[in-house]
This record gives structure tokens, sequence and C-alpha cells, in this order.
């Protein structure tokens, strides 16, 4: 699995958005992620309050020392969420896109988990 991240930000928005630690004059930021793996749920499409439509889905990949790990997915354009949408369970695919962190409220309290957000996905 590779992960990297990417943002480009002129130096006022990252002025504005940034931690105070970090610095004004450039952003490196990096947010590109390439994975590739095999499909373990069926896609399934929601519509959100505010109308927008998303794809979730999961797929596995084998960890180089052993094991697997399984990694959330979302698809928001219309070309991703179509193809998203005719996986089969099993298919190999590879998924290019960009990390994010979403948050909720549970009946436990705030929550969060990390999924990927696809700008492209391949079928192998």
């Amino acid at each position: 699995m590779e992960v990297a991240m990417s943002s480009k930000l002129d130096s006022k928005s990252v002025a504005k958005s940034a931690p105070k630690s970090a610095p004004e004059e450039a952003d490196y930021s990096l947010n590109d992620v390439a994975l590739r793996g095999w499909v373990t749920t069926i896609a399934t499409e929601r519509e959100l309050p505010s109308g927008d439509l998303v794809v979730q889905f999961r797929i596995a990949i084998t960890r180089p020392e052993g094991g697997v790990d399984t990694i959330d997915l979302e698809s928001w354009s219309a070309k991703t969420r179509r193809t998203a949408s005719s996986l089969k369970d099993g298919e190999w695919v590879e998924i290019s896109g960009s990390i994010r962190r979403r948050f909720w409220k549970s009946g436990a309290g705030l929550a969060s988990r990390w999924q990927v957000v696809t700008t492209e996905i391949k079928r192998l």
C-alpha cells in the first residue's frame, strides 16, 4: 500500500487554515493515494441531506509481512460512482485518490475514521 499526501495552497490560504506551527512561506503537503487490492464489499450509494450522492465500498490489501488491511473508500464524482457501483466482490482494482478523516457524532460521543476519496478506479 502506498500512501502520500497532497494539496497546493497559496500562502494566504495556508495562514488561514494551517496549524499555527506550519510555516507560512510554502506548503509542501501531498495527499495522493495509490492502492491496489480486491473488493470486499459491494458498493452502496447514499444520498446526503444536501442532495449529494456518494458511493461507499471497501477493498483489502495484502501486507508484505502477512495479513491484510481493509480500506474504506468513497466515490463522489459521477464517473467514479458509476465504476464503483459496477464492481463485483473479489474483483481486483487499482485506486487513485486522497485520504480524509471523517468525523460524526455517535451514541458514544465524537467518532472518526479514515477513508480514501477516489479520483480514479481501474479494473485489473
